[in-house]
């Protein structure tokens, strides 16, 4: 009994021990974490593998600084100048200057809770424009709050005819029809152009409502020239912000058919009536409460919003180097013998790449290889996920050549495809 106990004994002084020296090599050995820096300037983040998603991309020293802003109340006058001008700026990035931002705590796919709550009443009949799994997604959203949904299905890989959109306009009245600008699924880009335009000829009470998730600050987007009377996106795609930001830009015209509707909106925390003031207040640089915005977050975003509107390149510059940098990787990949979901080139989003894996060889095969290398890409979306995986390519990865993200993607996938089909 007495061994036993002195076994015992000598067994947790022993672990004892084992454990005093793991916390100590904790303590001691070097870990790679910034120290408290004294600006923005001095800030670098860790080295990490490069993360090129189609959302969340990486993001500036400036933008993960500024989302360690020490913690502030959100009634503060200083915190409700930051959010009134990150509301002004969100305008400018689409190119409106009467529309109504929202700027809420949530993913992107709030945005389609905001619209199908909020706009659409139950019963009334909307169209989607169906180009992939998000098309899916916000039509299962609009039937789930009570919309009629009809959708036009495009080919895989490719987009809805207009024509069809305009017969379909013409057979009855529809409230919304939505267009997904690009496809995350798919890296498909669809023109909401042409779209706009058949609206305002053939129905122009319906509103066009656009899901821009994965094409706000990487696509072209021209909200009050085209007669967009929606735009849907989120902060961690070409916005250039961590996640968690949901962002609805709503014409006048949406407004007024938010105010004219005969229902009560069917949400709580979605509902326009509840954060309309919100957004207000915060913009006149005077605080209000309905519920706790994300403080950090909206600090990260207004500093990525300041990049983009306020400093070089511009817009317009931003969007020319993420067609060059997209031109550069969809050639990479042609001259390694990939093809890519979208059916023609025109078609292709400029902030991401979704190609189609070599015969015989599975997407859950190679994202495990580019890992290897230090590159986070991401396999495919629905039934055929298997079949095929994305890069992204939006904010610093696409306008900045210094950081040398273009040429390791492009690199690394060499490598890895060259691999993958030397195998079979």
């Amino acid at each position: 009994m007495l061994s036993r106990i002195r076994s015992a004994a000598i067994l947790d002084a022993s672990i004892g021990r084992r454990s005093s020296s793991f916390r100590s090599s904790l303590i001691s050995t070097p870990i790679t974490r910034n120290k408290v820096m004294s600006s923005k300037t001095d800030f670098k983040q860790d080295p990490h593998q490069l993360l090129v998603i189609p959302g969340p991309i990486e993001v500036t020293d400036e933008v993960l600084y500024a989302n360690a802003h020490p913690s502030v109340s959100h009634m503060s006058a200083k915190f409700a100048a930051v959010f009134g001008e990150s509301i002004r700026m969100t305008r400018e990035v689409v190119r409106t200057t009467t529309a109504q931002p929202f700027l809420i705590s949530g993913s992107g796919t709030l945005g389609w809770d905001q619209v199908s709550a909020n706009l659409v009443e139950p019963g009334e009949n909307a169209l989607v424009l169906n180009a992939g799994y998000f098309g899916d997604g916000i039509a299962d959203c609009l039937q789930t709050y009570g919309a009629q949904v009809d959708q036009l299905h495009a080919d895989f890989g490719g987009t809805v005819d207009i024509a069809q959109v305009e017969q379909a306009l013409r057979s009855k009245k529809y409230k919304v029809v939505t267009i997904t600008h690009v496809d995350t699924s798919t890296g498909v880009l669809s023109d909401p152009q042409p779209v706009a335009d058949a609206v305002k000829r053939v129905s122009p009470e319906t509103l066009v409502v656009l899901d821009a998730v994965c094409a706000v600050a990487s696509e072209e987007i021209r909200m009050d020239d085209w007669g967009i009377d929606v735009v849907i996106s989120a902060s961690q795609k070409g916005l250039g912000a961590p996640p968690g930001l949901s962002i609805v830009i709503a014409s006048e015209k949406a407004m007024k058919v938010f105010d004219a509707r005969s229902k009560p909106v069917s949400a709580f925390y979605a509902s326009w009536k509840r954060w309309l003031p919100i957004m207000k207040a915060y913009e006149g640089r005077s605080a209000a409460y309905f519920a706790t915005p994300p403080v950090n977050l909206i600090h990260a975003y207004h500093e990525s919003l300041s990049q983009i509107t306020k400093a070089s390149p511009s817009l317009d510059e931003r969007l020319k180097l993420h067609r060059e940098t997209s031109s550069r990787i969809k050639l990479a990949a042609k001259e390694l013998g990939l093809s890519q979901l979208p059916v023609h080139p025109e078609i292709a989003a400029n902030g991401m790449t979704a190609l189609w894996c070599p015969d015989g060889v599975k997407s859950s095969e190679l994202l495990p290889a580019f890992l290897q290398k230090g590159v986070v890409v991401a396999g495919g979306l629905g039934t055929r996920k298997e079949n095929y995986f994305r890069i992204g390519h939006m904010g610093i990865t696409a306008i900045n050549p210094e950081r040398g993200d273009v040429d390791r993607i492009v690199n690394v996938l060499r490598e890895v495809i060259s691999a993958a089909t030397s195998k079979r």
